[in-house]
């Protein structure tokens, strides 16, 4: 058996690119092997993977020692650490419930005619131009939205916390940036802290009901729950929220637009999306990573790992594998049986797939329905530089505009298609869209 590469090098563009023939390399090579340029362990196949990210040996604490971390980022790390994501049993179970009710399948289902009013919105007006960026003008603002929304953030604020979301997300998926940068970030998590501070405690203008922020308010008055874990995991939603879900939509599409045999069958087939969406997310995952510490000496896959050793877990490799997934790169909407890492596993499974189920869902019926001849545009895809998220920094597609007397101001649509209800809409007026970093469209 070779020693395979260090897993640092998915961080070249070009390895970006073929980042999962460079996992098969690795898997190939060893499926759980020690790292010594990362002194990590790094696991991919989906065995070993799926054991690991539900074993109790194994801590989800990120940063055990703040005092080892970097001056300019520890103010960061010492939020992250309040966060449940970074958390192990008994914090993190209580921790998840004091939000999970907002992310309950049921509760999600009552965001459904926002998604399809915000999607309407977005592409409504881009129909006529023939052309958009799907990432800025798509995949970009339309979580933000939804996350904001259920947030009760005020229109005029989005903006401002897009704007400290990057940042903070840039540093969470690099830990080698320079010491500019982490302090960028961890500015950038006092601020949203602070901002989130005086949200929850003002009184002039209520929560609305079934909000984020009502539940919130109402858990900090009723209970002794500490108002800076409550800040924290409000962070985490936001920036969770809407970085991983822009990904995931940015993604699929282009997954679907390099696989037009696959687009046109979901086109003909739409009660194939719920699979769709599941095949899209083991495809190409906006989170490629989890973090384990172990907590004291242990044996995995025949290895010893020794207490403190880090191990990463590459979810993007473990979906890839052809022991669970044969034929691993074929986009295969009718695949059988197989449990995706997309979302984790394990106790720390996202709270919010079920928000990016849908939320994905409807955007891939609008993009395939409305847009006719959808096709990429411009200048090659490109990724951005993170071992951990997984996501496009610009998506240029083109496609046919409606005619002239198609596009009289109010387009009526059938519903006859689909369970998501984009078809459903009728189309009235055009709602502006900003194509820049961080601004709210289609709201």
């Amino acid at each position: 058996m070779s020693t395979p590469t260090s897993l640092l090098r998915a961080f070249r563009p070009q390895v970006q690119e073929r980042l999962y023939d460079f996992y098969e390399e690795l898997r190939n090579a060893d499926d759980l092997y020690w790292d010594r340029t990362l002194r990590a362990w790094v696991a991919t196949g989906h065995a070993v993977v799926s054991k690991a990210a539900g074993d109790p040996g194994l801590s989800s604490v990120r940063y055990p020692d703040i005092e080892a971390v970097p001056e300019e980022l520890r103010p960061l790390a010492r939020v992250l650490s309040r966060q449940m994501l970074y958390n192990d049993a008994p914090d993190h179970p209580r921790l998840r419930a004091l939000i999970s009710k907002a992310f309950s399948p049921r509760a999600v289902q009552t965001l459904r005619g926002r998604i399809v009013e915000a999607v309407d919105r977005i592409i409504t007006h881009a129909a006529p131009t023939g052309r958009m960026d799907i990432v800025a003008d798509l995949a970009r603002p339309l979580p933000l939205t939804i996350i904001c929304d259920l947030l009760d953030v005020p229109q005029q604020d989005r903006a401002a916390l897009a704007s400290w979301s990057e940042p903070i997300a840039e540093a969470i998926g690099n830990s080698r940036l320079d010491a500019d940068r982490n302090r960028e970030a961890s500015q950038s998590m006092t601020d949203m802290l602070a901002y989130f501070r005086e949200l929850l405690i003002r009184h002039d203008a209520p929560p609305a009901p079934h909000t984020l922020r009502a539940l919130v308010g109402a858990q900090a008055e009723t209970t002794d729950q500490d108002l800076d874990e409550l800040l924290a995991n409000c962070a985490l939603l936001l920036i969770a929220g809407h970085e991983t879900t822009t990904h995931f939509i940015g993604n699929a599409t282009l997954a679907l637009l390099r696989h037009p045999h696959a687009a046109d069958q979901l086109r003909g087939r739409p009660d194939l999306m719920p699979a769709a969406v599941e095949e899209l997310l083991r495809y190409d995952a906006p989170v490629q990573l989890m973090l384990r510490r172990a907590r004291r000496d242990l044996e995995l896959a025949g290895r010893t790992i020794a207490e403190g050793q880090t191990v990463l877990l590459v979810g993007g490799a473990a979906n890839r594998d052809p022991a669970v997934f044969p034929d691993p790169h074929l986009l295969d909407f009718e695949r059988p049986g197989g449990r995706h890492m997309a979302f984790g596993h394990g106790p720390h499974f996202c709270l919010g797939a079920a928000l990016a189920r849908l939320e994905g869902a409807i955007v891939l019926e609008a993009l395939l329905t409305r847009l006719p001849d959808l096709r990429l545009d411009g200048a090659a895809p490109q990724w951005q530089r993170s071992l951990n998220f997984r996501g496009l920094t610009r998506l240029d597609v083109a496609f046919t505009p409606p005619s002239a007397d198609h596009d009289s101001g109010t387009q009526a649509v059938p519903a006859t298609s689909s369970p998501y209800g984009v078809a459903s809409v009728t189309h009235a007026g055009v709602c502006p869209v900003s194509s820049g970093p961080g601004r709210v469209a289609g709201t």
